[in-house]
């Protein structure tokens, strides 16, 4: 059996790849090795043309049980600082390419940080999301006091920051943590379906839009329409404009290059 903490699962016909978090005997923890074997699988795949979309995946007991205790027990500041944790999450939050998170079983902590960073969350029944990070005496360091503020409102990010208690996938779904909720044996052939059918379409508009939605978050609203606008014109230049705008015309399907 493999030992690599990350496996990637290409799939050329299509242009996606599934980025799997392999360490099942923990829970899919993130150690540091686990953190930067990510971080190089994200960056090659970002400089990757024929890697159209991302499904970011665990194992059906854990999408990411949060971060190894085991390296942290003992960590110092000093120590912590020493990590660079920063470009890590980095690696993943730049990705120009859209990213689907297929959560099932755990997601927790630093799991549910890096649900967060994909641009959709195909959860099971079962999922489990929470930033328990209180209960040890700590708090999230992976970017879930802002991103969860800006995806769920101040109150209940407030109460799932400060409780550390864990919530089902329906929960997630209502307060806008996830995208759908499927059957758990349903999320990945859903992710796959979901990212095939992004992969068909056309590039740039899509890259495009994450980058506007983005961007736009951390903008006034008058800068975020400026970028939007200045995107919109730019799309105008492309061969999958006049493809997308022609196959609608004639009533036939898009082929976009």
């Amino acid at each position: 059996m493999t030992t690599d903490p990350v496996l990637l699962e290409e799939r050329p016909s299509d242009g996606v790849v599934v980025v799997r978090l392999h360490r099942p005997e923990v829970l899919n923890a993130l150690n540091l090795v686990l953190r930067q074997a990510l971080a190089d699988a994200f960056t090659r795949l970002e400089a990757d043309p024929a890697v159209r979309v991302i499904v970011l995946a665990g194992s059906a007991r854990a999408f990411c049980a949060g971060a190894d205790l085991n390296e942290y027990v003992d960590a110092t500041p000093a120590g912590v600082i020493e990590r660079r944790m920063g470009p890590l999450w980095g690696a993943v939050r730049r990705c120009p390419q859209p990213v689907i998170a297929a959560v099932r079983g755990h997601a927790l902590g630093g799991g549910c940080e890096l649900a967060m960073h994909a641009d959709l969350v195909i959860a099971g029944e079962g999922a489990r999301f929470g930033q328990p990070e209180v209960l040890i005496g700590l708090m999230p360091g992976g970017g879930a006091t802002q991103r969860l503020t800006r995806a769920v409102g101040k109150f209940r990010a407030m109460q799932i920051l400060l409780t550390g208690a864990p919530f089902k996938a329906d929960a997630a779904l209502a307060m806008g943590l996830a995208s759908e909720v499927v059957a758990d044996d349903e999320v990945e052939p859903r992710a796959l379906a979901l990212a095939a059918q992004l992969a068909a379409g056309p590039q740039q508009a899509l890259q495009f839009i994450k980058e506007a939605v983005i961007e736009g978050m951390n903008l006034p609203l008058d800068q975020g329409l400026q970028f939007e606008r200045k995107s919109f014109q730019l799309l105008f230049a492309s061969a999958d404009k006049t493809e997308g705008i022609r196959a609608r015309l004639e009533k036939r399907t898009a082929v976009y290059r």
